[in-house]
């Protein structure tokens, strides 16, 4: 209960970072020429000697748990960091619950190490897919300790073992991670369990393996990332594909999500199989304006053939550019669209539910969609993928582009700014997420792989 007051206290935080966001659709240029030095941000980005980041000065980063390090548990760091949160760990600490996007082909960023031969230090009764003995599932989470006062990692372990592609997710009220697998449509050749779930894993300081159970009435599909009403209860997941669809979980019993529940696609009252898109030539989708929404039941939501989104949409459902990021604040939903947009830049939804959500009366009072940002303009955004919000109220961003992908903070005032950047070209940012304390905002850079720590003069609102 007291980790469930936590969130809804920290979910009041984040109504601030959303308020101006509708001024960006009015005055790109401006946030583009302004927001991102003086104005809005921390200043300009200083040249690092090791060149793994650039903050602005005054700021200072600890680079660690690098792809390939050898962790507490005897096994090594999995490759192709992705989606993270924080929380609160033994002893002031913070514990990260971090995801690897990989898949069992792919053993040189294998936590068994080549040819796999460390797979016999875990507990095989823990691992999800084992490959029929041949090849195991390496995708997954590790879980990492770090001490905020001192900025140093304490330890790290697997924590969740046997999937694949773990992209995304989201933390719960309730203090766990639901980490997402983003399957291909063709499944791996040496798999003996169906992919495309999510699981949920406790944060823990102690190396060992969470029992890997899928999460099948969340829907089998691409899934990127989730983002849970605290008051109602309802979980709402991103589907990362160009035609992908919102959808909603209305779980039995808030807080058990191995117990079950109904899965949902948005729709948007009047308009049928609604475009949100943006492309050119699709009909257009207005900007700032709420629309009320329904919502569609889902039947056989454990296709083996991933057609939900095809289903859902010959029904009415609303499509939507690339789904990824999420994040629940002060009541609302927000979430990016990697590509949405005229020039295919991203956008940002958001979602206010009904007061009734999930029951009948919701009816009476539905809730509403609002296409909230869209800047076309990757001089302030370009191609927004996991977010966050930070403890002073703005919208911090995460970049994944093939130029060189920045952590983009937004205000309340409308301004773009840059926090960070790495300097190589294509080295997708994501998992940005702030320590408990509010100290430090880590973020992982993909590929190689490790994981940033960064402090400095933030701000307080």
């Amino acid at each position: 209960m007291k980790s469930r007051r936590a969130f809804i206290r920290s979910a009041g935080l984040y109504s601030a970072a959303f308020l101006g966001l509708r001024a960006l659709v009015n005055s790109p240029l401006r946030a583009a020429l302004e927001g991102a030095g003086s104005v809005a941000g921390f200043g300009p980005l200083q040249d690092s000697p090791d060149g793994l980041m650039r903050v602005a000065e005054g700021f200072r980063y600890t680079a660690f748990s690098f792809h390939g390090d050898e962790m507490d548990d005897g096994l090594l760091v999995p490759g192709k960091h992705d989606g993270m949160a924080a929380f609160a760990g033994p002893d002031g600490t913070t514990l990260l619950v971090r995801n690897h996007e990989i898949e069992s082909a792919w053993l040189d960023v294998s936590p068994y190490g080549e040819g796999n031969h460390r797979f016999d230090r875990v507990d095989a009764s823990r691992v999800y897919d084992k490959g029929h003995g041949r090849l195991p599932c390496i995708g997954g989470t590790t879980t990492l300790v770090f001490d905020t006062k001192t900025q140093t990692l304490k330890g790290h372990h697997l924590s969740l073992a046997g999937t694949q592609r773990n992209c995304a997710g989201g933390p719960t009220p309730w203090g766990t991670w639901v980490t997402c697998e983003e399957v291909n449509g063709e499944r791996e050749p040496d798999e003996e369990e169906w992919h495309g779930y999510n699981f949920e894993v406790k944060p823990s300081a102690k190396p060992g393996l969470v029992e890997p159970v899928p999460l099948r009435a969340m829907g089998r599909f691409r899934h990127e990332a989730i983002a849970v009403d605290p008051t109602s209860g309802a979980i709402y997941e991103t589907e990362d594909l160009g035609d992908g669809l919102l959808y909603r979980f209305l779980p039995k019993e808030p807080g058990n999500l191995a117990a079950g529940g109904r899965l949902q696609a948005l729709v948007v009252t009047g308009m049928n199989q609604a475009d949100t898109r943006n492309w050119p030539g699709t009909p257009g989708f207005p900007i700032g304006q709420p629309l009320a929404v329904e919502w569609l039941d889902l039947e056989n939501v454990d296709s083996p053939v991933l057609d939900l989104r095809h289903r859902g949409r010959a029904a009415g459902a609303a499509v939507f550019a690339r789904g990824e990021g999420a994040w629940w604040g002060d009541g609302a939903g927000y979430f990016a669209m990697t590509n949405g947009g005229q020039n295919t830049m991203g956008q940002i939804f958001k979602y206010v539910p009904s007061p009734y959500e999930g029951t009948e009366q919701e009816k009476t009072q539905p809730g509403t969609l609002e296409l909230f940002a869209e800047p076309n303009d990757t001089g302030l955004l370009a191609n927004c993928d996991n977010l966050t919000v930070a403890p002073w109220g703005d919208l911090i961003v995460c970049e994944d582009t093939s130029g060189v992908c920045r952590v983009v903070g937004i205000t309340p005032a409308g301004e773009y700014y840059v926090v960070a950047q790495n300097p190589t070209v294509g080295h997708e940012l994501a998992g940005a997420c702030f320590s408990p304390d509010g100290s430090t905002l880590f973020v992982n850079v993909q590929n190689p792989g490790y994981t940033v720590a960064i402090t400095g003069p933030w701000p307080t609102r």
